[in-house]
């Protein structure tokens, strides 16, 4: 028997350690070229309080979404991590219907464009893993819709200690939706023990991107932000973009459609993306893990939209752990006198925080905007990890603001370089750099075990999209008159050493949600 059990568990070690190290799906984190800037807007989903302590939100990435969805003829390519109506119901403050407008969006333009062809690709958090059925995604199916639940197995496991045992006692055993006995975790109706056991590996696919086609070209959208009726109030941010970089974001799903073994819907992307893109991938000596300063290349981006302020700024995708290198690179290349501003759901990475310390010692202006963690679809929260961060960072000299939520989240995931964008320099006049997307800054997020979409804009603090989003962090940051958006560090100040801890174990093991 001692025997029998000590090769169990070298079988559960074995699995954990083959399943956090495992190669990646081929496709998954590759490189992406730098791509001259088309049609390029910045877009902000923005919640505030009143002087009499009234919420109010504003909103315009849904809207922009249903509009792409809304003339699209060809195809519309959709990747949504939280795409459901679990929660709806949680807090005192009444929720858009986000799952059920954009469901009914693509519903509608299948019937009226008959040659449309609409490929949703989706995270298995949706059905509860198998326990449950999600109805807009059926009437999506029954419509002429591909949807694609992720084979999420296929990647890392950021909780091996349990994944490595699940994937020996309990994945084969499947799931089925109409056996549920135990309270669904995530909104109504009951789901299985199956259900409970493949939530607690936390894999997932985070990303919250769309490609559609706009006349004779294309558009894409990268954004944090959820088509999930609970977090229609959360603030959010999304980029939009057209020409080839568009076709790079069409191109990155190709790979998840490919894991997760839906071969059917591949070969006509992959021939419309080869027709369209002839060198898809690479980096040209360009990708996220090196950092250009001199962001203009002189060059007008060549579709007869772009302004003088947007003419010679790039834009990249950024995929998984080429996030990270991105990140790091621009924090490592901040020189004296320049602006690091970064408004983020969740900051928890080590070497990260380790690289913001260093650019502020060295005189970087870091300012960072944190959500305090206390609100999750009507429970509340501990404030871990972003607290215990902000501690570590206000005792750095690093100025810290918190989101002044009241049942939303503070979900942006952004961060801004302005070289040169300091007190006493000209923000405008320098190199800028903005990178955002679905990738909060955890390890979890970062170093390869979510799949994630960030994208990178390189240009100057003139052009429209980069002077969009410099202008909110200042709203943010400052307040208006009237609109109360941050309030002061002290605020949600913790200095619990046993949180602290219980942060950094839960960072190093992948025993946390985030």
């Amino acid at each position: 028997m001692r025997g029998l059990a000590g090769l169990a568990l070298l079988a559960w070690i074995a699995s954990g350690l083959w399943h956090a190290y495992k190669p990646l799906p081929e496709g998954v984190g590759a490189p992406w070229p730098l791509r001259p800037a088309q049609d390029v807007a910045f877009l902000a989903d923005l919640t505030w309080v009143d002087d009499q302590g009234t919420r109010h939100s504003d909103q315009t990435i849904f809207d922009e979404m249903l509009r792409l969805v809304a003339q699209a003829q060809r195809l519309v390519v959709a990747d949504q991590f939280l795409f459901n109506d679990f929660g709806a119901e949680a807090g005192d403050h009444e929720h858009r219907r986000l799952s059920a407008e954009l469901s009914a969006a693509l519903i509608q333009r299948l019937q009226q464009a008959p040659e449309l062809q609409v490929v949703l690709v989706t995270d298995p958090v949706n059905t509860v893993y198998g326990g449950v059925v999600a109805p807009h995604l059926e009437a999506l199916r029954q419509a002429g819709a591909k949807v694609v639940i992720t084979q999420v197995s296929a990647l890392r496991a950021p909780n091996p200690g349990w994944s490595g045992l699940w994937h020996l006692c309990c994945r084969w055993l499947g799931n089925d939706a109409g056996s549920g006995w135990l309270p669904n975790p995530l909104g109504p109706g009951k789901v299985t023990l199956r259900s409970w056991l493949a939530l607690i590996n936390l894999h997932a696919n985070h990303r919250k991107t769309l490609v559609v086609d706009a006349g004779q070209g294309w558009l894409g959208l990268v954004t944090s932000a959820n088509p999930h009726d609970a977090s229609s109030a959360h603030g959010n941010v999304a980029l939009r973009f057209g020409g080839r970089a568009a076709l790079d974001l069409l191109a990155s799903e190709l790979a998840v459609l490919e894991f997760s073994g839906e071969q059917a819907a591949l070969p006509a992307l992959a021939r419309l993306v080869d027709s369209q893109v002839p060198a898809a991938a690479g980096n040209n000596g360009n990708d996220a893990g090196g950092h250009d300063r001199a962001h203009g290349d002189g060059h007008d981006n060549g579709n007869g939209d772009d302004t003088d302020a947007d003419a010679g700024s790039r834009l990249q995708i950024l995929l998984e752990g080429r996030i990270r290198d991105a990140l790091l690179a621009t924090v490592a290349a901040s020189a004296p006198g320049d602006r690091l501003d970064i408004a983020v759901f969740y900051l928890s990475h080590r070497a990260l925080i380790k690289a913001l310390v260093q650019a502020h010692r060295r005189g970087v202006q870091v300012r960072v905007l944190l959500d305090p963690n206390e609100d999750a679809f009507g429970r509340k929260k501990n404030g871990v990890p972003n607290r215990q961060v902000a501690w570590e960072l206000d005792r750095a000299g690093i100025p810290v603001r918190w989101c002044d939520t009241h049942g939303e989240q503070c979900h942006a995931k952004l961060m801004l370089h302005r070289a040169g964008g300091g007190d006493s320099g000209d923000a405008a006049a320098g190199a800028a750099e903005l990178i955002l997307g679905s990738a909060n800054f955890t390890r979890r997020n970062l170093d390869d075990y979510n799949l994630e979409t960030n994208v990178r804009l390189l240009g100057d603090g003139r052009s429209t999209a980069i002077a969009a989003a410099a202008e909110l962090f200042e709203r943010l940051w400052h307040n208006e008159a009237g609109r109360r958006y941050s309030v002061a560090y002290p605020a949600y100040q913790d200095t619990s050493r046993l949180r602290r801890w219980q942060y950094r174990v839960a960072e190093a093991t992948g025993l946390s949600s985030w």
